[in-house]
């Protein structure tokens, strides 16, 4: 996969296998193919996707089996749907590492998000930092895929960190119950706490991708340096040595800790990973031992 480009097509391809699990039911005015507690289909077909295991015979198009020898389900709209929020920081902070902090979270956003279009979720696309951008809707199906990638790529670091405001006013325009995922590094001098329990009591299902590049996690550097703050841009002069180090590394260790632990009592799932990781791990093997994907 190129440094720039988000996911290719034979990822796309392992992805349209697979859904969102949401650990709540939540109601909303149609659906795709996620199981209703209602009682009924509609008659409106909307897409296809290939057969697996385990799929409801009813809604295999044998038509198309007995041209192609391949099984396909129809996707209908139905009674309910589910909504994706994906929530990316866009902070400077953002830009540090390689592969970038935002790549990754760029990437994430991509993979997540075309398995919700091409299961006919609802995704919506925030871009924040210090406020939050123009949302994405892209629309259902996976014929929206080149919509939302463009979008992806498109987005850039810019201005400090408000969570806080961010989430507040997330709130205040998206009142529709699903699934929040937050992508962020967490690196906001007011903290983490306001913004999440922000989410907390609305019905809402969060997946916070705690993300920080290997440098942040394993500092290289020694000797006499200058650090400058990518979004204030303070700086302060200090010389690494081996004691320094190792309090910075269990800094971080307590900072992820803190985040963790905060998330697991607040009903929220946390989830840490590198920039530096192997993206399609994360998706594939990760999420799917977690919950996330199945």
């Amino acid at each position: 996969m190129a440094e720039e480009e988000l996911i290719d097509k034979p990822f796309m391809d392992r992805l349209a296998q697979l859904n969102l699990t949401a650990r709540k039911i939540f109601r909303g005015k149609i659906k795709g193919e996620r199981l209703s507690r209602k009682r009924g289909q509609s008659i409106e077909f909307a897409d296809y996707r290939n057969y697996v295991v385990g799929d409801d015979l009813r809604f295999i198009d044998w038509n198309i089996y007995g041209r192609l020898d391949r099984l396909f389900l129809k996707l209908f709209l139905e009674e309910e749907d589910l909504f994706v929020y994906l929530l990316i920081d866009t902070s400077e902070s953002m830009s540090y590492g390689a592969p970038s902090k935002l790549l990754y979270a760029k990437r994430i956003a991509a993979a997540l998000g075309y398995i919700g279009l091409a299961n006919l979720d609802r995704v919506v696309v925030l871009p924040f930092s210090s406020n939050i951008g123009p949302a994405l809707t892209p629309g259902r199906g996976k014929r929206q895929a080149q919509k939302l990638f463009g979008y992806l790529e498109a987005l850039s670091c810019d201005g400090d960190t408000s969570l806080e405001k961010s989430i507040r006013l997330f709130t205040a325009r998206h009142r529709r119950p699903g699934m929040v995922l937050v992508l962020s590094d967490f690196l906001d001098p007011e903290g983490f706490e306001p913004a999440l329990k922000r989410l907390m009591g609305r019905n809402m299902d969060v997946y916070a991708f705690h993300i920080l590049a290997e440098e942040e996690v394993d500092p290289p550097l020694v000797g006499d340096l200058r650090l400058v703050d990518a979004e204030d841009g303070s700086q302060v002069e200090i010389t690494m040595s081996g004691p320094m180090i190792k309090g910075y590394k269990t800094a971080v260790q307590n900072f992820r800790d803190d985040l963790n632990r905060f998330c697991t009592r607040s009903g929220m799932s946390y989830i840490f990973s590198k920039s530096s990781d192997p993206f399609d791990r994360l998706i594939l093997n990760y999420l799917r031992r977690r919950g996330l994907v199945k």
